[in-house]
């Protein structure tokens, strides 16, 4: 199992009011004993060839991996010539991903957002679609789109289109490609849906292909049926708190317990920092513990159904 980061405490600086750099970043990542670091779209200031090579660089002389790529299309959105922007958008940052990661690296994707008056099967189909037209050029970048059960973008007005996850497991069991194309698992955003992570693990697990570690912790007082909204969804409540990975609902152990029992020994990237780097600090070293105890050490890349899935192509 390798370990990226992902700073989210930083994604205001960093994306909405750029105020902070992808290298400043970079610099301070030093610091938390990662193997890799995972890239958000915002990140990337400017797309254009020489500032990616720079880019490329600068990951590789901090010795850094780039094996993940926070993409987040809106596939869902109800003007058509709109869903085409975002399926190019969506396209180059595969590129980006191919150039930046090599063969392997995961590239995000998403339904898109919960547009008011969207029918359910019209999303759905929405989706299903701009994903598979998208996985030729998985095949040919060496890469693969992974779906995150998700809760809302920053950059978003409205919340995932997918985030129930019956929604979720339609567009997931419709696309047959295990080979470019899976699901990346968020237990906190299990949590922002209304289920159990660890439940919700078990019935996608055969997809996973990467997941993001976080936490989330419970303002004293309040119970999760307190913040249910009437779907059943939670959603981010300013009483649902992020914090230091195994400190809080997620159950780690079932977790990882799942994952080792499927063959997952790939990549975990920590989704923290929102109460500052000590916090991030202190997730990775839960995650460089944990590799210990539950993956034996091993920092290999391997995924048990995703190279099955390789296998039963080939053959």
């Amino acid at each position: 199992m390798r370990i990226a980061a992902f700073p989210k405490g930083y994604l205001e600086a960093m994306v909405l009011r750029r105020t902070k750099s992808v290298y400043e970043w970079i610099d301070e990542a030093r610091a938390l004993g990662v193997d890799g670091l995972e890239l958000h779209s915002g990140f990337l200031w400017s797309t254009e060839p020489g500032e990616i090579a720079r880019l490329d660089d600068a990951i590789r002389a901090a010795s850094f991996e780039m094996p993940m790529m926070c993409a987040s299309p809106d596939f869902t959105h109800p003007d058509a010539d709109e869903r085409a922007r975002e399926h190019d958008r969506q396209a180059e940052l595969m590129r980006i991903t191919a150039e930046l990661g090599g063969p392997g690296a995961t590239c995000r994707v998403l339904s898109g957002q919960a547009h008011p008056g969207v029918a359910v099967d019209d999303g759905v189909a929405w989706a299903v679609e701009a994903i598979t037209s998208l996985l030729p050029l998985a095949a040919e970048l060496g890469i693969l789109l992974a779906i995150e059960n998700h809760y809302k973008a920053s950059t978003w007005q409205y919340p995932e289109f997918a985030q129930r996850p019956e929604v979720f497991r339609r567009i997931v069991d419709a696309i047959d490609d295990r080979v470019h194309f899976g699901v990346q698992f968020d237990p906190s955003n299990a949590i922002t849906a209304g289920v159990d992570s660890a439940d919700f693990l078990a019935s996608v697990v055969d997809r996973v292909v990467t997941m993001q570690a976080s936490d989330r912790f419970l303002e004293a007082g309040t119970t999760l049926d307190d913040l249910r909204l009437a779907d059943g969804t939670i959603g981010y409540s300013p009483a649902l708190a992020h914090g230091v990975i195994g400190q809080g609902l997620n159950d780690y152990d079932r977790i990882f317990t799942t994952l080792t029992g499927a063959g997952y020994d790939g990549w975990i990237s920590i989704e923290d920092g929102v109460n500052g780097f000590d916090e991030l600090a202190a997730s990775a070293e839960f995650l460089i513990e944990a590799r210990d105890r539950w993956f034996g050490g091993s920092h290999d890349v391997r995924v048990a159904s995703l190279e099955a899935a390789r296998a039963a192509a080939v053959g």
